[in-house]
């Protein structure tokens, strides 16, 4: 028998018992394939050859980016745009199209003491508008009514 060192290959322990359990043709390719390793234990253990196939392009986020969870493909932004004076804008963007714009609009309004409406742009979709810088409390809204998780609000703005 030609005995192949270890390090060309991947092993594994069995213990004798779990060898018995094979039948005896399984045993004798199993015996061409082993090699006997002198262990400190009255039991008898084998290194055995294990030829497996890992999948090298395997990705573990592949389902979250599929599922419809809320905004698994896209950022949310809050935005401040500045009008005139100290009078500003806070915009929001990125929601999914799955939610009533004009009932989050209509609890921000109500929440927050503030004007707004929502528009539709051609490049960016709706935009929920928002008078007065409303960014903090827009991020720690969507958050506790489950729209969007904290990592997925970016916050513009000076």
């Amino acid at each position: 028998k030609k005995k192949t060192p270890i390090s060309t290959h991947t092993y594994t322990l069995l213990s004798s018992p779990s060898i018995e359990k094979l039948n005896s043709k399984d045993f004798d390719r199993l015996q061409e394939r082993t090699e006997h390793l002198p262990l400190q234990s009255n039991q008898v253990y084998y290194m055995v050859e294990l030829d497996i196939q890992v999948p090298s392009a395997f990705d573990p986020f592949a389902e979250a980016q599929e599922s419809d969870a809320p905004g698994t493909k896209e950022y949310i932004h809050v935005r401040i745009q500045q009008r005139n004076g100290k009078k500003s804008l806070t915009t929001v963007q990125g929601l999914k199209k799955a939610y009533s714009y004009e009932k989050i609009l209509k609890d921000l309004k109500k929440d927050f003491c503030c004007n707004g409406n929502v528009v539709q742009d051609k490049e960016l979709g709706k935009i929920i508008q928002l008078q007065g810088d409303q960014r903090k409390k827009v991020s720690h809204f969507l958050v506790q009514t489950g729209i969007a998780k904290k990592e997925q609000i970016k916050i513009h703005g000076f």
